[in-house]
């Protein structure tokens, strides 16, 4: 794990992305410890061997159109096709918790509000795995290490994370510490995206009827641009798909 210290980093971006992004704000976080790289297959097994943790889905790769599960299996790939609940499962069984949004994204932007981990420049293979079909090894793409040394935060695998996907989240009383808002509360406000027509809002994926939980950093499968490290992705807590994963964190 690395140490990402005490203080103010800017989370957000007032310029390209989604509406869900903006705005461009402060928020000061507590030192926190997060997982130099995206937990491999061969660390879930041994959760799963322990009959702590849920085998992932074998299904997920076919159903998605990538070929067969065996392909995203080698021992240092990134573990994939699990649920949030099952992510936080082996996290705490780790030792450790799930990260926070605003505590993922400064990890991935450090203090001077880049745009990607390493900086500014657009992705490219050495940085990131992306743009393809298929995982690679954890840390195979040291060129994109972020501002304090973390790995893959950029593609391979969406990582899952604590809080509920609030669309409004930035514009909250808490937005200064990186909090969300209550289940009743982003549930009124996706009510209210709906009923004025802001589709797109919240990104590609429609606006949620549920309370939905983040996932952030892009996958093996995704667009360059969509690798920004202020994007922001939700799905069901019981989503079990081939491109996400998950790192985990701990209190400094």
């Amino acid at each position: 794990m690395i140490l990402v210290p005490a203080g103010p980093f800017m989370m957000g971006a007032d310029r390209g992305g989604q509406e869900d992004e903006r705005p461009a704000h402060e928020v000061t976080l507590a030192a926190f410890w997060l997982d130099k790289t995206e937990v491999t297959n061969e660390a879930y097994e041994r959760c799963v061997a322990a009959q702590v943790c849920r085998p992932h889905d074998p299904k997920s790769s076919q159903l998605n159109k990538f070929g067969g599960d065996e392909a995203f299996r080698a021992p240092k790939q990134p573990i994939s096709s699990i649920s949030w609940d099952e992510s936080k499962t082996y996290c705490q069984w780790m030792g450790k918790r799930l990260p926070r949004e605003a505590e993922w994204e400064k990890a991935a932007r450090g203090t001077d509000a880049r745009k990607y981990p390493w900086g500014n420049d657009s992705p490219d293979a050495t940085r990131a795995v992306y743009a393809g079909s298929r995982t690679a090894e954890v840390g195979s793409r040291p060129a994109g290490a972020g501002p304090f040394g973390h790995l893959d935060m950029a593609g391979n695998v969406w990582e899952w994370l604590e809080d509920i996907y609030d669309p409004y989240a930035y514009r909250r009383a808490g937005a200064d510490r990186g909090l969300p808002g209550s289940c009743e509360e982003v549930t009124a406000a996706q009510n209210e995206l709906r009923k004025k027509g802001q589709q797109g809002f919240t990104g590609s994926n429609p606006i949620p009827t549920e309370c939905e939980r983040n996932l952030r950093g892009g996958a093996f499968n995704y667009d360059g641009p969509g690798l920004r490290s202020s994007n922001r992705v939700h799905h069901p807590a019981s989503f079990r798909l081939i491109m996400s994963g998950v790192r985990c964190a701990k209190d400094g």
